[in-house]
């Protein structure tokens, strides 16, 4: 604050700064003479969009919703991130990987919000729990996932042969159907190599497309979809799901499958590097947290810590997770502190959001917004150009080296 030849502080004029006794004099005057309120908003912090919103009448679309009325707390920043998503990371040059954690596609979300997201190209590549996938395969194979009450005795349930997942029941022969069609896929001769589980799991989506094919079912599979439109699906823990639980018994008997890690890392970093290099940008969208979040940032410090490539973090971020930052975990670590990873791009900071809610709230929201404000973007098929960006790679990795 600026002081007066005397030492004091200088005068501000009416703010809150200023003597209080002036300003309630002023206040009582305005009041007593019934004259207008002159606003005195100067400050650069008073310039955000004022709090003014319609009426919800029951006519308005999501859009409108989110736009218009989610103003401020977790709803403002559930109105940045859509905003955020939308404006700037559907843009034709902009790479959009999407993470999943937290149990999305049983609660039927690979159906309402992911198929369609893949569909319409918003979503370019994607690191998911195995869990997720797994779950995901029931809808592909026709098999039933049910409503219920979390509150009901798990004795009870298990006697009856039915599992929970918080408030979702289902067969526990939905587990055993799913596990053979995992086992019988995987003793076929394709699969009998070490892959990358980008590779792994579009050979999965083609027999989930052939079995719902099969059924007449239509479209279910989040897998199937990812299959039919180049979308490579990674995950950062093969061996932790039911899906890797079925790998790992098969190779008791001698199966060669290996899903090799050392192929993931390297192949999602080079999907990063073919973003920028080819004059794009790259967009995380993170759903929860957890290691599918630290496998998709990673791939920044790969291109540059590990193999030396030069390079300044991805361009886009948005999270929506319930995890605090204060904890110390990867799950709510916030952007800011990714740039000092060099995993987010510093420069890009005002581009970065934090959404902190429940994802099967904000997903929903997040993909009706996207698909009422853009048209679908072109798919860029990047499980199909993975040789090529893997070249580019070793290319840059060698001349990095030299």
């Amino acid at each position: 604050m600026a002081k007066s030849k005397k030492g004091g502080a200088a005068r501000r004029g009416p703010t809150a700064a200023a003597p209080k006794a002036a300003q309630k004099r002023e206040a009582e005057e305005r009041e007593r003479t019934r004259t207008a309120h002159v606003a005195r908003e100067t400050s650069r912090f008073l310039r955000g969009q004022r709090i003014d919103p319609r009426r919800i009448d029951g006519t308005e679309s999501v859009a409108q919703l989110i736009d218009e009325t989610f103003l401020a707390y977790n709803a403002g920043r559930l109105r940045e991130a859509a905003g955020l998503f939308a404006q700037k990371m559907l843009e034709r040059d902009v790479t959009v990987g999407l993470t999943l954690t937290g149990a999305l596609t049983p609660a039927g979300l690979g159906l309402a919000a992911l198929i369609p997201l893949i569909e319409a190209g918003f979503v370019d590549w994607i690191v998911s729990t195995g869990a997720n996938l797994y779950h995901d395969t029931h809808y592909g194979l026709g098999l039933s996932m049910h409503r219920g009450n979390a509150q009901e005795s798990d004795v009870v349930l298990r006697e009856e042969g039915v599992v929970r997942i918080y408030d979702i029941f289902f067969d526990y022969d939905v587990l055993l159907s799913t596990d053979a069609f995992f086992r019988q896929i995987m003793r076929s001769p394709e699969f009998q190599r070490p892959m990358s589980s980008a590779e792994f799991h579009w050979l999965c989506g083609r027999y989930v497309r052939e079995r719902e094919n099969t059924l007449g079912i239509g479209q279910r599979s989040l897998l199937s979809a990812a299959y039919a439109s180049g979308v490579p699906i990674f995950t950062s823990s093969p061996g932790d799901s039911s899906i890797g639980m079925n790998v790992a018994a098969l190779a008791l008997e001698g199966n060669a499958l290996v899903i090799d890690p050392n192929l993931d890392v390297n192949e999602t970093a080079a999907i990063v590097l073919a973003a920028k290099r080819g004059g794009g940008k790259s967009a995380v969208m993170i759903m929860g947290g957890g290691s599918p979040k630290n496998f998709m940032l990673q791939t920044e410090p790969q291109i540059q810590e590990v193999l030396g490539i030069d390079e300044k973090g991805h361009d886009y971020f948005l999270q929506v997770t319930d995890a605090r930052p204060d904890t110390g975990g990867l799950s709510g670590a916030t952007p800011a502190e990714a740039v000092s990873w060099g995993k987010i791009d510093p420069d890009r900071l005002p581009d970065a959001v934090v959404c902190y809610t429940d994802s099967t709230i904000a997903l929903p929201l997040l993909t009706s917004y996207a698909l009422a404000k853009r048209k679908p973007r072109r798919l860029k098929r990047l499980y199909e150009r993975r040789g090529e960006m893997m070249d580019a790679l070793i290319r840059e990795a060698k001349a990095s080296r030299r």
